[in-house]
């Protein structure tokens, strides 16, 4: 599986590099073709109101972007939840919960004063933001417009974070934050499964603001009628072990790593490692959300022979602990760095309360 997966990775990304693949590509643009239409009929039956969305009391700023997984929405949730608290505000996200195991209509992650759940349970992603930010309240909720009626009743908020928002339609949002992968923007151009897309690229005129994230320093005039904000991921120069104790990155230079992800794009994360100087022996990609039970673990622990330590990332790491593996396991955080970021946010809040 993990195997079809990069393939169609590498397919969608860097195109058709033989025959065979080229007819792979055309067996499935039918189905994107449908794909793409089904989207398109359900944004035109909410844009002419035959579906209905619920509008909050309380502003809402989605965070979302165009393809499926990869773009890096929950270092900018973080660092929305961060901006919004220093100015005063008492922001809280609503999340889908993807990946987790709970079934009910509502769960927290957090109030704001204590993790209550699991990763397994809730998601790794909104386990991560609720870790990252104790003082921030995180929802999960399939149906998204009941964690945010929780929050309207709890009265423990005054700003909402829709967490991986944009085609989530059902809820009204004051702004619509779009990110897209700068290295391939809009993929192939296909919507899902012969592309990555979620929606046609047209659907982006429902954006209100567009940011650009792994710039790698390319500047960007215009973009699809918008004026984008740009971004790049950065490494932390600290690494933490399964423990928590943490040491300076430096240090893992002399180390022969074994360097696992389960995420959307995992040779990003291997690419930033190597361009810090770290000398990767091997390394093992799994799907995006993975659970590391019994195949994984064993599959790792087979891998390790000749490895001095394991190296992953922030959002694998909150699934993982020190006695899974016999060597040490470390990650690295990754955060965003926005160019420009007091002009981004203060764009935000001014369209959010004007």
């Amino acid at each position: 599986m993990n195997r079809l997966i990069a393939f169609h990775r590498r397919l969608v990304s860097q195109g058709a590099k033989n025959i065979l693949e080229s007819i792979v590509i055309l067996f499935l643009l039918p189905f994107s073709c449908l794909y793409g239409l089904v989207g398109w009929l359900r944004n035109f039956c909410y844009d002419s109101n035959l579906f209905s969305s619920y509008r909050s009391i309380l502003p809402i700023v989605s965070v979302g972007n165009l393809s499926a997984g990869g773009t890096g929405k929950t270092p900018v949730v973080d660092w929305l939840v961060k901006e919004f608290q220093q100015q005063g505000r008492r922001p809280a996200i609503v999340s889908r919960g993807y990946g987790g195991s709970f079934s009910g209509d509502v769960g927290i992650v957090s109030s704001g004063d204590g993790i209550l759940m699991t990763a397994a349970e809730c998601g790794d992603e909104p386990y991560l933001l609720a870790k990252r930010n104790p003082d921030c309240p995180v929802i999960i909720s399939r149906k998204r417009v009941n964690g945010i009626k929780d929050l309207e009743q709890s009265k423990i908020a005054d700003v909402i974070i829709l967490d991986d928002g944009f085609q989530h339609r059902a809820v009204k949002r004051n702004i619509d934050l779009v990110l897209l992968d700068s290295t391939h923007p809009l993929g192939n151009g296909w919507p899902l499964p012969a592309g990555n897309l979620r929606e046609f690229p047209q659907a982006l005129k429902r954006a209100d603001f567009l940011l650009m994230t792994r710039t790698a320093g390319q500047k960007y005039s215009a973009f699809m009628g918008f004026q984008p904000y740009i971004s790049h991921h950065q490494l932390s120069d600290i690494a933490v072990n399964l423990t928590g104790e943490s040491l300076p990155v430096n240090q893992l230079k002399k180390l022969k790593l074994l360097a696992f992800a389960g995420i959307a794009n995992p040779e990003n994360f291997f690419s930033a490692l190597v361009n810090y100087g770290l000398s990767l022996k091997k390394k093992l990609s799994f799907a995006d959300h993975a659970g590391y039970q019994a195949q994984l673990l064993e599959q790792l622990q087979q891998a390790t022979t000749d490895i001095d330590a394991l190296i992953t990332t922030e959002k694998d790491a909150v699934k993982l602990a020190a006695d899974m593996f016999e060597l040490p396991c470390y990650y690295v955080p990754m955060d965003i760095v926005i160019e420009n970021s007091t002009g981004l946010f203060a764009d935000l809040t001014k369209r959010l309360w004007s």
